[in-house]
């Protein structure tokens, strides 16, 4: 797998972590109008935890990604 498409899929991570977050913040600011109030608290609760999980995990594929870029660099030089 080239490192290009390694970096492609973390982006596509964070981008992706991201729109959890965002759709879980839109779940829990409609928590008064709800039906079930709690019920979807703890989903958005979830989803937003789900989310940030996301976003941090892409981010280290990102960084693995670059200091593997960078070692092979090292290496040919």
């Amino acid at each position: 797998m080239a490192i290009g498409s390694i970096m492609g899929n973390g982006v596509a991570g964070i981008q992706k972590g991201l729109n959890t977050v965002t759709r879980a913040s839109a779940q829990i600011a409609q928590v008064g109008v709800s039906a079930d109030p709690m019920s979807d608290l703890t989903e958005g609760a979830v989803s937003l935890l789900q989310g940030k999980l996301q976003v941090q995990a892409s981010a280290k594929v990102l960084e693995t990604a670059n200091k593997t870029m960078g070692s092979i660099i090292d290496i040919e030089v």
